[in-house]
This record gives C-alpha cells, structure tokens and sequence, in this order.
C-alpha cells in the first residue's frame, strides 16, 4: 500500500501530556528542486520536539515530506515552512528542526529553525551515561 504525497500532517494526543519527553524522528530521504536549477536537492530532516497535547502521526508525515519532492525551494525557505506547518499541527512546547542538505557545488547547507510555546522552559538536562557513545548513535 503505498502514501500518496499530502500537505495534511495527522495527529493523535500525547499519551503523557503531564511530563515533558522529547521525540526525535530522522527521515534521511527528503528531497525538493533547486528553484534555479530544477535539480533536485536532498536532505536529512531532523526533527525533535516536546509535545503539548497532540503527536504527529508518523505516516502522515511521511506522505507531508513526500509531497516536496517536486517542488522547487530555497534551502532556508523549505526548512521554515516545514517546521511552520509542524508547528501548526501539533502546537508543540518545543521544537526544532534540522535539514542536513547534501552537498551541490561543493557547499553543504545545514538550516536549523526552532519553535518555543511562550512560557515554556525546558527541564534541565541530566546526563547518566554517554548513552550516544554506548550504542553509537551518530545523530
């Protein structure tokens, strides 16, 4: 059963909405066109968020990222809209996101964009291991 590409991101409610957990989703196939080229461009998306009271449905997204594959933007630009419309589905407390372009003309473009809820602080962090270090996570 395949995705048909779609700008409708789904949601579903926090099943925690009382505690502050962070979610990491890597999608390492994110493509767009070059708006001056038509060629195309790809990216590693790296989204982390906190949720308020909605999640994103993870195979909606995938059809959401899907439907840039044919649509020309600037590096800077497509990274803000995402997030934009990340943010207007899920009202998160936190989230950021990070698009890891590939290299064209010898120029990688790495754009992070960040969203806060107005008021919210974050917890702060506690390290109990090198947990990346332990299980060789790379992101």
């Amino acid at each position: 059963m395949s995705i048909p590409p779609s700008r409708i991101l789904e949601t579903f409610p926090n099943p925690a909405p009382e505690r502050d957990f962070h979610v990491h989703i890597r999608i390492p196939e994110f493509t767009c066109l070059c708006p001056r080229t038509g060629q195309p461009d790809f990216a590693t998306l790296l989204i982390d968020y906190i949720p308020d009271r909605l999640c994103v449905e993870l195979k909606s997204l995938k059809g959401y990222i899907w439907s840039y594959r044919d649509e020309g933007a600037f590096h800077e630009a497509v990274t803000n809209r995402i997030l934009e419309d990340l943010v207007a589905a899920v009202a998160p407390r936190f989230m950021r996101l990070t698009a890891r372009f590939n290299v064209r003309g010898g120029i990688f473009t790495h754009v992070v964009a960040e969203h806060r809820q107005t008021g919210w602080q974050p917890a702060p962090h506690v390290i109990l291991s090198d947990f990346a270090n332990d299980y060789g996570i790379t992101d």
